[in-house]
């Protein structure tokens, strides 16, 4: 697992941002790429010409992760990437399923991939998953509460799948992942990764054998911040939050 150029990797959401970056990143370097989608028309041409095979894939939907599992039986790499932010309070939401739906993409949903893809990976030598995760895994985030919450499920899902499939090889790596320039991240102020350089830093965690990754200064300050003084960090969590509420008349 020293290199990229071995690999068949499927990337759930390759459609665009991180996804896209983590396809366009693994096509330059050797490696076979499924790009999925739910709607595989959405990938974007230059992906396709360089390689990339469309795949359709709603991960809330059991039965087209296993025919997807079933196409790309020669998959060694599964990234489940594909996310959804609903932009609701949890408690206090004005839509009372927006959390539950937050949960079957981004907790549901790599679970659903993990399992249709674990005997796929395990069949090839054992392969690798890399969970693209976010810093409101690592502590509560009150203005995205379904967010976070979902994300710390995965977290912990990371570890325990990498418990389970440690007797076949499957290495297991989470990316904690700060503010990215993506359509997701639209909505948020100040400095912004781009996805190519989180794409690159998770293949690279990935490839070390690393269990989780701070994948830029965001991720790295915000747990350095919560290791000091988490009452502090957590309280200033709950002030961007009212303050959000007082910029949008929430």
């Amino acid at each position: 697992m020293s290199d990229l150029k071995d690999f068949t990797a499927l990337v759930t959401g390759a459609n665009r941002g991180i996804g896209a970056a983590f396809a366009a990143e693994l096509l330059a370097r050797g490696a076979k790429v499924y790009a999925g989608a739910r709607d595989p028309g959405s990938v974007p041409a230059e992906l396709l010409d360089a390689g990339a095979e469309a795949v359709a894939i709603d991960v809330t939907d059991r039965d087209q992760v296993a025919k997807a599992a079933a196409a790309c039986s020669d998959v060694s790499l599964l990234i489940n990437n594909a996310g959804y932010h609903a932009g609701q309070r949890l408690v206090l939401a004005d839509d009372p399923d927006a959390a539950r739906q937050e949960m079957e993409v981004n907790y549901f949903g790599p679970l659903n991939t993990t399992r249709a893809f674990a005997p796929v990976l395990g069949a090839n030598g054992g392969g690798a998953i890399i969970n693209v995760l976010s810093v409101a895994a690592i502590a509560p985030t009150p203005f995205m509460g379904g967010y976070s919450t979902s994300k710390v499920a995965t977290l912990y899902l990371s570890g325990i799948t990498r418990d389970e499939l440690e007797p076949q090889g499957t290495r297991v790596t989470a990316l904690i992942v700060g503010s990215v320039d993506t359509r997701m991240a639209g909505h948020v102020a100040g400095d912004k990764e781009q996805p190519s350089d989180i794409a690159k830093a998770g293949l690279k965690a990935m490839l070390r054998g690393e269990h989780v990754c701070d994948t830029d200064w965001m991720a790295v300050d915000s747990r350095a911040r919560l290791a000091r003084d988490p009452a502090r960090y957590q309280r200033g969590l709950a002030r961007l939050l009212h303050a959000t509420e007082l910029r949008t008349g929430r």
